[in-house]
């Protein structure tokens, strides 16, 4: 292969709160990706770098410790989850997608996407309800609404968002939620492997198709999208990651030439895809101005401000190769930044974001693949050190790191003990219980690469099942005791194919609930039970110069001698979005200093000696 030119160029980048930094630019001429290197800091700064950095380490290996030393005698959960999807009138079941018969060999296999669940007030009466998607043609997609009563109805047909999944125009992999035309009603963007759709909410449980009007009738195969503000300029834009090429017919295939080039660094995934709002219930395709065309086989994205100067970044979980942030140059455009990620290849499946360690900063967790005696990747948790180190550091262990074919992932306080647990879903292919595909999936990764490109050259899967019959992951946070594994006994012992989880305040009681999309299998609603003692507060914001969502608002909560950061997102984990509202355990303390609010638009608002145990809503200040 040709060597390719590289360019580098000097620019200086201010962050809010930090010195100056150096950082060079390194311009692919052979393509359109720039690339970021952070330069060693200024000798003055040197001392502080290192110190910073031989205290992320020894963080790093404290964790890793006595998170291993915990794992074998965790102390009674404060929490259980009962399953309570009939109860509460909840009977979706997901159906996978029918594909063309060129690649019958391994459709289970290539079929087995396309579960998602997604949580908005669409009708503003404050309670949250559930969108779940279909994949295959004729069957609807659900909407169910939370009477308030402890009961949920579908109510897509009526509403206009059931019958999406039809010949020639495609069908559903997910969906999100967002007010792009800052109305007060939540609007819904449903990305495919086929057409993109976006409703507009008209009220009244009445949304009407705006997609080819908004200029985003366009065919993608994608599995993950993100409402986020780019620009800061009050509107939301998009970002859809494309999973499979944009030419790939999966009814009416002119080749079988459509998997991965590389196992472990592979290239020639769809192109990702930034739509920029330009008002007036438009939107432009912008995504080679701002540099954002990752065809690294995104299967999710989130969005949040990792370096703290306030733009919003994006963090890219990547099948096939390393994950990639993107970040965010004043809304001018953004940067492949190299922050540790790079090297690392892996099977990046979902893209969680949290403050795994109550330090006021957004760490990310990325699922992966472990298989005992086959593969191991290893989940990825990465804590957040770019404003002192420029990267992340990877803190993942135990029952951490290995969750099984994990998928959709979230962070969250189960407990109300003020830090978050983590629920992880896992499962790919369930078929014969007796008959697995490891070794023959084995055999065509060890191939040459243009052979395992073509579906037609993978052996046969038939009824085998690959990393079949996973259960569920709970792991409750510890702090520096490290995480326990305690789905069964908070209730968790299903054995579904799991694919997409949100962490969701269902019933309005001040405690987290979940609900689970699971792939060709039943829906779960989990409702939360809570140990009493433990106290919560919860925050449902609205942008009034910031976009209406408050999509990319940043709540620090301090109480109890404790930081803790949530943001409110446009999609989070693997197909999925969660509740809005954004909801911090308080433990046993009733008393909150404060909770300092960072809008999208730059303004922050300080909330003095907010009451513990209640809902709060507030409005962004005009100015």
């Amino acid at each position: 292969m040709t060597p390719r030119r590289l360019i580098r160029t000097g620019v200086k980048i201010t962050r809010a709160g930090h010195a100056d930094k150096c950082v060079t630019c390194v311009a692919d001429t052979a393509g359109d990706m720039v690339h970021a290197v952070i330069s060693p800091p200024r000798p003055w700064r040197r001392a502080a770098v290192a110190a910073s950095f031989l205290a992320a380490i020894v963080l790093v290996i404290v964790l890793n410790r006595r998170g291993q030393r915990a794992g074998g005698d965790p102390a009674l959960p404060k929490f259980h989850l009962t399953d309570v999807t009939a109860q509460v009138g909840i009977n979706f079941v997901h159906h996978g997608p029918t594909l063309d018969p060129k690649v019958d060999n391994i459709a289970p296999l290539i079929g087995s996407l396309g579960a998602s669940v997604s949580v908005a007030d669409v009708n503003n009466d404050g309670w949250p309800d559930l969108y779940f998607t279909n994949s295959r043609f004729g069957y609807p997609n659900a909407l169910y609404l939370n009477r308030g009563n402890g009961t949920f109805a579908d109510v897509a047909s009526a509403a206009g968002l059931a019958d999406v999944n039809r010949p020639g125009e495609g069908v559903s992999m997910g969906a999100v939620w967002g007010d792009y035309d800052n109305d007060g009603l939540e609007d819904l963007f449903i990305y495919k492997w086929g057409y993109l759709q976006l409703f507009k909410n008209m009220g009244d449980l009445h949304f009407v198709d705006v997609t080819a009007s908004a200029g985003l009738r366009q065919w993608m195969n994608a599995n993950g999208a993100v409402w986020v503000d780019y620009d800061r300029d009050g509107l939301l834009d998009l970002y859809v990651a494309g999973y499979y090429r944009p030419d790939i017919d999966f009814w009416h295939l002119k080749t079988t030439r459509i998997m991965e080039n590389s196992f472990e660094f592979a290239t020639n995934g769809g192109k990702n895809r930034l739509f920029h709002n330009l008002g007036g219930g438009r939107f432009e395709d912008v995504t080679d101005r701002m540099g954002v065309g990752s065809t690294r086989w995104t299967l999710a994205v989130a969005a949040a401000d990792f370096n703290g100067d306030g733009w919003p970044d994006l963090f890219l979980a990547n099948d096939y190769g390393p994950e990639e942030l993107y970040l965010n140059d004043h809304g001018r455009r953004f940067i492949l930044s190299r922050v540790g990620l790079e090297s690392d290849s892996k099977s990046g499946m979902s893209a969680t974001l949290g403050d795994v360690l109550n330090r006021g900063r957004v760490d990310a967790f990325v699922t992966n693949i472990s298989e005992r005696g086959y593969l191991f990747h290893g989940n990825n948790l990465r804590l957040n050190f770019l404003p002192e180190l420029g990267r992340f550091q990877q803190a993942a262990e135990g029952v951490v790191a290995d969750a099984g074919w994990a998928w959709g992932a979230q962070l969250g306080d189960l407990d109300n003990d003020g830090r978050n647990e983590l629920f992880i879903v896992n499962g790919y292919v369930s078929g014969d219980r007796e008959r697995s595909y490891w070794y023959a999936a084995s055999k065509i990764a060890g191939a040459y690469g243009p052979v395992f490109e073509d579906a037609r050259a993978w052996p046969a899967i038939g009824t085998a099942s690959l990393s079949g019959y996973e259960r569920s992951r709970v792991l409750v946070n510890r702090g520096l005791a490290g995480w326990s594994d305690v789905a069964s006994q908070v209730g968790v012992t299903d054995e579904y194919d799991g694919r997409a989880v949100v962490l969701v305040d269902l019933f309005n009681r001040g405690v987290l609930d979940v609900a689970i999309a699971n792939q060709k299998q039943p829906a779960l609603v989990y409702k939360n039970r809570v140990a009493p003692g433990n106290h919560w507060i919860a925050f449902k914001l609205t942008g009034t110069r910031s976009n209406r969502s408050a999509i990319g608002a940043e709540v620090l909560l301090v109480a109890g001698g404790t930081r803790q950061l949530e943001v409110v997102d446009g999609g989070s984990g693997f197909a999925s979005q969660n509740d809005r509202r954004l909801h911090f355990g308080l433990g046993q303390t009733t008393r909150v200093d404060s909770a300092v609010i960072r809008w999208p638009s730059g303004t922050v608002q300080t909330v003095a000696r907010p009451a513990a145990d209640q809902l709060h809503v507030i409005t962004e200040p005009s100015r």
